[in-house]
């Protein structure tokens, strides 16, 4: 109620306030604004809050400077200076009383508040000089308990305390343990804020307390602990019990129909049908389970193999992994891809005619190696592990293999063109046969396409270290290396490899003065074939416009891969010349052409060219030969 001006709240406000509900229902109990910003209760005619935070502090600091006023004018009129201080802290102490004055029920005054300890709306004995000096905490102190007033079981606790005070009955002190409300209307008007961690909030001196574990139903009932079922399967994917027995039906039919052992096309069956891998793996799994002076696989060193590596819930990379990889290895190495090319050569219907040519077989085998390695083996380090057989698709180029009779057609690694190109390219240089190429050799690349300062990078090993043992000489492999990144400068493997040799001095960053160093010779050798040179800060504008770096006057190697198309353009224009005029002189209507034909790369359009020529020439040797010399014809 509103008694005498002053704001106060008695016990019989309360019970009112709670019973005087229409209908009978406290939880209804809601808590609204007015325009003054003011808290007020619904279904109450009671005004809880009057004014507001500021308006009561205002309030007491105008009440004491009233005060001061006062006491200087009673100084002058001679009063003692003990009397000034006296009248002083009365009058600010009921100016205090004034803006927060509290009428309580004597049995609530005697026990305080059950939930805060008797330091609440209801608190006893309140000292005013506290109030004085922290009056806003004190009224937010206030309006929390007006908040938790609000709750519906916290009114029923407040109806609860009253009637036990009115009957007589002893009240719980503030220690006592109540509960909590937990009802939804009680969490969603909580503070937002959550209160601080113990760990954050506590004392250095304060003890820790553990937390108590919660048990489960199962272990309440006594019947022990649960068993949580397995949720993480690492290099394997998680497979049914049902499709497990249908694997191993099908394996104990297939040697049931083959009991004495699998020989290899049993054992293209085995890998088609039950470990659904492509079949030209059959041939290194079985020259790894067979026993020397053997032509067959037991049933019993098949179950142990498949047993010790769990294969059958193996994902099927993972799978091909240890099929390809030696006992106990946890990478692929060239050598272990041999077996498997060797069943490649004798099996496939488009390298028949390669049978009467070993050594060529032998040379196909070698190049496919390296190309599978060039660009799977992403880090250079000679083995490929199972992250880099994932992230590649050898797997896919494998199942393609067995589907398709034309080995042209599967242009990943296996074409027999690409490895026509390569070869004939590699020959083209060698001119010694010594199956080396040398510096010089290197320069007539291209139609002496290259410069010399690019060249010298390539045998300084600055893009990769050579596979070759004899110094200062490129091997069959470092040349397939070159190549392949020469004609297809939009791949990973290719932007590192030239990166790697315009970058001088290794900062991962490609500067002006780096690209001058390698256009310099570009420029001398326009001059010599009477070009109209391209002055380099004109060439820098472009490619910065082609590249868009991320630092104006400054390339990495992420900018040259977020732009990959035209990466290739940056390094032709530095040390290739015959590309640089032709990117100068473009067809678009080729340009349009390429683009349309995405399914090619770079690589394969330069593979499809050089094969067409290189088989016209060998034609027209071929015809020339079939024609009588000049020798031949006087003699007739």
């Amino acid at each position: 109620g509103v008694n005498g001006g002053h704001k106060t709240v008695c016990t019989s406000d309360l019970s009112d306030l709670i019973h005087r509900d229409p209908a009978n229902q406290p939880n209804k109990l809601n808590r609204k604004q007015n325009s003054k910003g003011c808290t007020i209760l619904a279904h109450c005619p009671v005004l809880i809050r009057e004014r507001s935070d500021f308006d009561l502090q205002r309030a007491v600091t105008g009440r004491t400077q009233a005060v001061t006023l006062t006491c200087v004018k009673l100084k002058r009129s001679g009063t003692c200076s003990a009397q000034l201080i006296h009248i002083r802290q009365t009058c600010a102490r009921e100016a205090a009383v004034m803006a927060l004055s509290i009428e309580t029920h004597p049995a609530i005054t005697r026990s305080g508040s059950p939930t805060l300890g008797g330091h609440g709306l209801f608190a006893p004995n309140r000292d005013a000089s506290s109030l004085l000096r922290f009056p806003l905490s004190k009224l937010k102190l206030d309006n929390l308990f007006l908040l938790w007033l609000a709750i519906p079981d916290s009114q029923k606790l407040v109806l609860t305390l009253l009637e036990s005070a009115k009957n007589g009955q002893p009240l719980p002190g503030p220690t006592s343990s109540v509960a909590l409300p937990t009802s939804a209307a009680a969490l969603t008007q909580m503070p937002s804020q959550p209160p601080l961690s113990p760990l954050k909030g506590r004392h250095m001196g304060s003890p820790i307390v553990m937390p108590r574990r919660i048990e489960s139903s199962r272990q309440r009932q006594g019947t022990g602990p649960e068993t949580i079922p397995r949720f993480y399967f690492p290099r394997s994917e998680r497979m049914a019990s049902d499709a497990l027995a249908v694997m191993h039906a099908k394996m104990d039919t297939l040697f049931s129909i083959y009991p004495d052992g699998l020989t290899i096309p049993a054992m293209k069956e085995l890998i088609k049908e039950v470990f659904e891998l492509p079949t030209v793996l059959a041939y290194p799994l079985f020259y790894k389970l067979v026993v020397p002076d053997e032509s067959l696989v037991t049933r019993e060193a098949m179950a142990a193999w498949v047993q010790s590596v769990g294969l059958l819930t193996l994902d099927p990379h993972t799978r091909m992994m240890e099929v390809l990889a030696q006992k106990g290895a946890s990478a692929v190495t060239q050598a272990d891809l041999k077996s498997m090319m060797a069943g490649i050569l004798l099996s496939h219907p488009g390298l028949e005619f390669l049978q009467d040519t070993p050594e060529f077989q032998d040379r196909y085998a070698e190049t496919v190696i390296y190309r599978i390695f060039y660009a799977l083996d992403r880090c250079g380090a000679g083995r490929l592990s199972l992250r880099d057989l994932k992230r590649g698709d050898l797997l896919g180029t494998l199942q393609m293999l067995d589907e398709e009779e034309d080995i042209n057609k599967v242009l990943n690694f296996f074409s027999y063109e690409h490895f026509y190109v390569i070869y004939c390219k590699f020959w083209e240089l060698d001119t010694d046969h010594d199956f080396f190429v040398t510096k010089e050799d290197l320069l007539r690349y291209g139609n002496h396409s290259l410069t010399y300062r690019i060249v010298d990078r390539i045998f300084s090993q600055a893009a990769r270290p050579f596979a070759s043992a004899v110094e200062g000489k490129m091997s069959y492999e470092d040349f397939v290396w070159f190549i392949l990144s020469e004609e297809d400068k939009s791949s990973d493997v290719s932007l590192d490899y030239w990166f790697r040799c315009v970058d001088l001095d290794c900062d991962g960053c490609l500067q002006p003065n780096e690209m001058l160093y390698f256009y310099e010779e570009q420029l001398h050798r326009m001059e010599c074939l009477a070009q109209e040179p391209v002055l380099f800060e004109d060439v820098l504008c472009q490619v910065h416009d082609m590249v868009q770096p991320a630092k104006e006057g400054s390339f990495t190697l992420r900018d040259l891969k977020r732009q990959r198309p035209l990466a290739g353009t940056l390094f032709n224009i530095l040390f290739n010349l015959n590309k640089f005029i032709a990117f100068e002189t473009r067809d678009p209507f080729i340009i349009r052409q390429e683009r349309e034909d995405a399914a090619l790369s770079e690589w394969d359009r330069f593979a499809r060219t050089e094969y067409v020529r290189l088989a016209m020439e060998e034609e027209g040797e071929a015809d020339l030969a079939d024609f009588p010399s000049e020798n031949e014809v006087f003699a007739a």
